[in-house]
């Protein structure tokens, strides 16, 4: 069977809500919410990735997937079986919610990764760079995680999901992900105990301590639960969006490449070659000399002061 991939047609809609709530932030007296050169430099971004994908992602995923499913799934008798000894999957119904499921499951993994590796956060961290949260942001990609995001999906063809269906939940995972970079949406009651919602992605576009590397889900939150990442937004701590070591910078290319500067750079501080590999491949903020902290080095630290301080209550300002 042909499917449309349903980014085709996000595209336009992306632009359209930008500019909707571009208008709506600016004639509501949010003009805070939207910078002009921000939202230049995430909207280059944005079209360099709508450019690359089609080249690289979409080829790549159909090709690697095609590749992967024919190995996995040969033709017995005119009828597809798994390596694992079952009939491969069939375009019912249910197969594409267990399709979808299984994509949130990867998302996970793929977008915790990213986080938590640094050569991965390299890539990713360009996501991440703008101190705004804004529908604009959304669409601020990095172009390098099309080159090996694939690769956290093969297993999915590989045990008997048609390739084309999992390019489909692909688009679709990513459309969801595009309309949760909005303040305007309120937490919402009973949704918010299933589903990653607008208030929890904001969390993980946080750089508050207490929030780093938090909420990754795609659809549900039921992952982030499961492993010990889920956050809720609390309304009394100021957010502040962004990361902590940002580019400083409007330009792309830099905003593009920052951070594999740094490793590059870090990777020079010594010459003993585990430490050298901790600074490509550890997590970020992982340093040989304790210069700098990771995530899980900061939140004890920020655990163990606040135990030291029980009175200290953080505020969101008036």
């Amino acid at each position: 069977m042909d499917f449309t991939n349903p980014l085709v047609y996000g595209v336009p809609v992306f632009i359209a809500f930008i500019l909707f709530e571009l208008t709506y932030s600016k004639t509501h007296g949010d003009d805070h919410l939207y910078d002009w050169k921000d939202l230049a430099a995430s909207g280059f971004m944005g079209i360099g990735s709508a450019l690359l994908g089609p080249l690289f992602k979409v080829i790549f995923a159909i090709v690697l997937f095609e590749g992967v499913y024919e190995l996995c799934n040969p033709e017995v008798n005119g009828v597809r079986q798994n390596f694992l000894g079952y009939q491969s999957f069939s375009y019912a119904w249910y197969v594409w919610l267990l399709c979808q499921l299984a994509d949130d499951f990867t998302y996970y993994w793929f977008h915790r990764a990213n986080h938590e590796i640094r050569i991965l956060w390299a890539a990713h961290i360009v996501h991440h760079s703008s101190d705004n949260y804004n529908l604009g942001t959304a669409v601020r990609n990095g172009w390098f995680t099309i080159l090996y995001k694939p690769l956290f999906y093969m297993w999915m063809p590989a045990i008997g999901f048609p390739p084309e269906m999992v390019v489909v939940c692909l688009g679709i995972e990513a459309l969801w992900q595009f309309q949760l970079h909005s303040v305007y949406v309120p937490k919402l009651g009973f949704l918010e105990k299933i589903f990653n919602t607008h208030t929890m992605h904001q969390v993980h576009h946080a750089q508050n301590v207490e929030y780093l590397d938090k909420n990754h889900g795609g659809f549900l939150n039921i992952f982030d639960k499961m492993f010990g990442t889920w956050k809720e937004l609390d309304d009394d701590i100021d957010v502040k969006y962004g990361v902590i070591h940002s580019p400083n910078s409007y330009n792309p290319v830099v905003i593009l490449t920052h951070e594999f500067k740094d490793i590059w750079n870090d990777m020079k501080r010594s010459k003993n070659w585990r430490h050298k590999f901790m600074y490509v491949f550890g997590p970020p903020g992982w340093s040989h000399d304790g210069s700098t902290m990771t995530v899980k080095q900061q939140q004890k630290q920020f655990r163990e002061y606040k135990q030291a301080n029980p009175g200290l209550v953080f505020h969101r300002p008036n």
